[in-house]
């Protein structure tokens, strides 16, 4: 009977040797791998915050586009600046062209001269430059005493243009630029004695060039030349104005000396005279056909 009670208590010791062991490995496992599990999450948990750095990165590049949009539309701006700049250079390049008022006035025939039927009222020389008009009396004695060209109207009014032309400083009818238009030219002093002589001399002749009307004191002349003189008075070197209605006078082309010139009239009598005046002086032109 006593060998069976042995067998009982080492089937219990091996049993529970078998249960320890197989109780440890399952504690064992089961808190390494736990264990395990909460570093590999924690492990993914940092490596998810890097993820959302590129992500701003990219934000950023965003705004660097946007800054570079802005540069652009900055670049543009000049552009609209060039324009004007375009528009300015092209104003200065005009040159005023040959004043052709009263060019085509007319030709009148005496003997082999073929005359202007109008007096001179031309603002620009041959070229094209402007010949300056002088107003005031200060302006007509600055230019002639500076010997520089000027023209004006019989008391600067144009309306007395119209009829007698205009009145020009001997600085004027000798300027290189040509006072004469195109296609005529200046009479000079031995122009100026054959038209007289053709008409019968000096004591006859200028009754054949005054104008039937507009002469004072019914001292009108009979035309028969056609010459068509009118009593467009002058202008003295002070600025003033005299003898509209009772002299007409016009320069010839030929200096006298220094400081005059010579002239042509027609006065209240019948005759036609030659004369000399200051360069200063404002006087008639009249033109002849080359």
């Amino acid at each position: 009977m006593g060998k069976p009670k042995m067998i009982i208590t080492t089937g219990v010791f091996i049993f529970l040797f078998s249960y320890g062991n197989i109780t440890g490995s399952i504690g064992e496992g089961g808190s390494n791998s736990g264990q395990q599990d909460s570093k590999t999450t924690q492990t993914k948990t940092k490596s998810t915050q890097p993820v959302s750095k590129p992500v701003q990165a990219k934000t950023k590049t965003t705004q660097t586009v946007s800054k570079s949009t802005q540069t652009k539309a900055k670049s543009a701006k000049p552009v609209s600046k060039s324009v004007p700049a375009k528009s300015k250079t092209a104003q200065p390049v005009s040159k005023p062209e040959p004043d052709t008022k009263n060019i085509d006035f007319g030709i009148v025939t005496i003997g082999v001269q073929n005359w202007a039927a109008a007096n001179l009222n031309v603002s620009t020389f041959r070229n094209g430059d402007t010949i300056p008009e002088a107003k005031t009396s200060k302006e007509w004695v600055i230019a002639g005493e500076s010997g520089k060209p000027a023209w004006c109207y019989y008391n600067n009014d144009p309306a007395i243009g119209l009829l007698y032309g205009k009145l020009y400083n001997w600085f004027a009818v000798n300027d290189p630029r040509g006072l004469a238009p195109a296609g005529w030219t200046l009479p000079n002093d031995a122009d100026w004695a054959k038209l007289i002589n053709y008409l019968g001399g000096q004591g006859a002749a200028g009754s054949k060039m005054k104008n039937t009307s507009r002469w004072r004191e019914d001292n009108n002349g009979t035309n028969e030349s056609g010459f068509t003189g009118f009593p467009g008075g002058y202008r003295v070197e002070n600025g003033s104005f005299l003898n509209i209605g009772s002299i007409g006078i016009w320069w010839s082309s030929a200096e006298y000396n220094l400081l005059s010139a010579i002239d042509h009239y027609l006065a209240q009598n019948n005759s036609a005279a030659r004369s000399n005046s200051p360069k200063q002086r404002g006087e008639s032109v009249r033109c002849l056909r080359k």
